[in-house]
């Protein structure tokens, strides 16, 4: 097997300076193939801390683009060092690759970080201790030179410290992974993104919620024993103005409303004979009851009975109602209504936030999202009216909405809605806008891609709709694992002090039954005319938690637009008292003793916060070495970064 290709200016002598070659390869590669990893490796090392002068170009042409919102893949990356200047000192394009294929596994990323740390800090140490070294045995240096030996020495010899990473500053958002969604559907989203030159999140998030208007109340999805979740989902995307999210609404929701006619056309016929045979019942009982009224004698009590038995049976008949799968403008308590006619079916689309100005009680005064919380639930609602009583076992209303993000920021004020827990129950998308940076006159649909997606739609939407009990979706073997390993990985996340998902945990308490939802709307995509016989895939619940995971880091950034991430406004807090006490370090007792007690009440807060802070590399944990075999151990202290200590430097 031949070595792997290093840049000629990184070949060194055996025996040379401490370093790790493959750890730095790691540690460059891992932000290459995972930018999510970026911040991590920040908060461990500084771009000099590299023995390589290729990787140290490298790692700092990546946080450039990283921090400019732009792919960091090897051609993107490739271009940006051939217009610096720089790629032949980075060793070339191949060498990016390399640097790929030298990672064992993006999420030890810090793991590496830490070794080209600390190696890069004993490199230091030796160059300090040589030049002090060589200032004592030359008799040239004068005392004040050998002083300032001296003190250039020391102030190498402690850790360096990266620039910490702004509390405010998140990485960017990722991108919907739009290879997750069946092909059909997934060309269609590509195609309209590209025409209406808009994100591809957004046609893709409302393909979703299309998806759940087709298939929502018609099927669910047994996780396991007596757990089974609806498919129905609330999706919200949000947007600046111009972003042309009607084009893209309109595009997606299309082949609904040709459903919504074809199920009409269907049912129109027995509905005016209904009309009908109703009212000639009507009538007939009337002019018994009419009869009777003006007879006496032995004919009266027969005639009353016939009257009865006619009322009765006029009574019994019933009216289809017209077919219905979209509402927009409306309000909870038609809504209601409307889900009871529908058989538990319905879905709010709409390319405005008013939705949600109506829920907060714009006409009635007083807010009202009963229906939204269990027709997401799908728990039995039953709601009593001055004329009539209406029941549904299963209500099942999926909610797809494209909306402004000042939106988000206004019911993030309204704290019924977190209250009730109406927020937790929405899948979040926070695309970036292309707005400055569109193509002009770009290419339109195909033709056979979209008469595709619309026959596609209407066809999965007719074939359900005649269903009463939904169809049960079973897992495979597979797909079970996948789920049970998903569960696993996030509910330490949960963790209301450190978890990285705490502080949303009515949101991300929701994630693995949103992913299952996710995956049987796939699954049913993917077999549009016979997915209720086939069990959900291994591939398609991989998909489904690829899906979710992406909405979990869009939810994260929409609840701090919301104002919902208390740790990070705690996390400001803390900052603000290490600056304005400028210790060197502290100990947890004598920090806890400095903070507001109605912001920290107990440790468990300051705990979390403290997690952060040392995430954005504004502290350290240092642990002191136990004195004695007895006793508790030391509590640990914090390391306080340089430029917190002295904020004007």
């Amino acid at each position: 097997m031949s070595a792997p290709i290093v840049p000629l200016h990184d070949r060194a002598a055996a025996g040379g300076p401490p370093r790790d070659h493959e750890a730095e390869q790691a540690v460059v590669g891992s932000m290459i193939l995972a930018p999510a990893v970026i911040a991590e490796v920040g908060a461990v090392m500084d771009p000099a801390d590299h023995y390589s002068v290729a990787h140290e170009i490298t790692h700092r042409a990546i946080l450039a683009l990283h921090g400019e919102g732009r792919p960091v893949d090897p051609i993107a990356l490739g271009h940006h060092l051939e217009s610096t200047g720089d790629l032949t000192r980075a060793g070339g394009r191949p060498y990016l690759h390399t640097l790929v294929q030298a990672v064992p596994s993006p999420s030890n990323a810090a793991y590496y970080a830490e070794i080209v740390h600390d190696l890069a800090r004993r490199r230091r140490s030796i160059e300090a201790g040589t030049r002090i070294v060589q200032a004592g045995l030359t008799g040239e240096a004068s005392a004040d030179e050998l002083r300032d030996i001296l003190a250039q020495g020391a102030a190498t010899l402690p850790d360096a410290w990266p620039d910490p990473i702004p509390l405010n500053q998140r990485p960017p958002l990722p991108g919907f992974p739009n290879h997750a969604l069946p092909a059909w559907l997934g060309e269609f989203t590509s195609a309209i993104a590209t025409e209406t030159q808009t994100p591809v999140d957004m046609a893709a998030a409302l393909a979703l919620s299309v998806l759940a208007t087709a298939a929502g109340g018609r099927a669910v999805v047994h996780v396991r024993g007596r757990w089974r979740e609806p498919v129905n989902l609330f999706v919200v995307v949000a947007l600046p103005p111009a972003n042309r999210k009607s084009a893209v609404f309109s595009a997606m929701t299309r082949p609904l409303y040709e459903a919504e006619r074809l199920l009409n056309s269907q049912v129109s016929g027995h509905i005016v004979e209904a009309e009908l045979t109703a009212k000639m019942a009507k009538e007939a009982a009337d002019n018994a009851a009419a009869k009777a009224a003006k007879t006496e004698g032995p004919e009266h009590d027969a005639l009353v009975a016939e009257a009865i038995a006619l009322a009765q049976a006029a009574e019994s008949m019933t009216v289809p109602v017209k077919p219905r799968l979209l509402a927009d403008d409306t309000t909870p308590e038609v809504l209601s209504s409307l889900v009871a006619e529908q058989g538990g079916r319905m879905a709010v689309m709409s390319a405005e936030g008013g939705i949600f100005d109506i829920i907060a009680g714009r006409y009635s005064g007083t807010p009202n999202m009963e229906v939204f919380l269990k027709g997401h639930a799908g728990d039995r609602m039953r709601v009593d009216r001055r004329t009539r009583e209406e029941y549904v076992e299963a209500p099942a209303l999926t909610m797809g909405l494209a909306v402004q993000p000042s939106v988000l920021e206004d019911i993030g004020r309204n704290r019924g809605f977190d209250g009730r827990g109406l927020l937790a129950r929405f899948l979040y998308c926070l695309p970036t806008s292309l707005v400055g940076r569109r193509r002009i006159n770009p290419p339109t649909v195909p033709d056979h891609v979209s008469d595709t997606y619309e026959r596609n739609i209407t066809a999965l939407t007719l074939s359900l709709a005649d269903w009463t009990d939904p169809a049960v979706l079973q897992l495979s073997p597979d797909a079970d694992k996948a789920l049970i390993a998903y569960e696993e990985a996030i509910e330490p996340d949960l963790e209301t002090t450190g978890g990285k998902l705490g502080h949303v945990g009515k949101w991300a308490g929701k994630l693995v039954g949103a992913a299952a939802r996710i995956a049987g709307l796939l699954h049913l995509a993917e077999h549009l005319t016979d997915g209720y016989g086939k069990p959900v895939s291994g591939p398609t619940m991989m998909a489904a938690i690829e899906i979710a995971e992406y909405f979990t880091a869009h939810a994260l950034a929409v609840f701090d637009l919301m104002g919902a991430d208390t740790t990070q406004a705690r996390a400001l807090t803390v900052l603000d008292t290490l600056t304005a006490n400028a210790w060197e370090s502290v100990s947890r007792r004598d920090l806890f003793a400095k903070l507001p007690r109605s912001e920290f009440p107990t440790v468990a807060e300051l705990e979390a916060a403290l997690a952060l802070l040392e995430d954005h590399g504004y502290i350290r944990t240092q642990t002191p070495p136990r004195t004695g075999k007895r006793g508790r151990p030391p509590a640990p202290r914090y390391l306080i970064h340089p430029d917190t200590r002295n904020p004007t430097t």
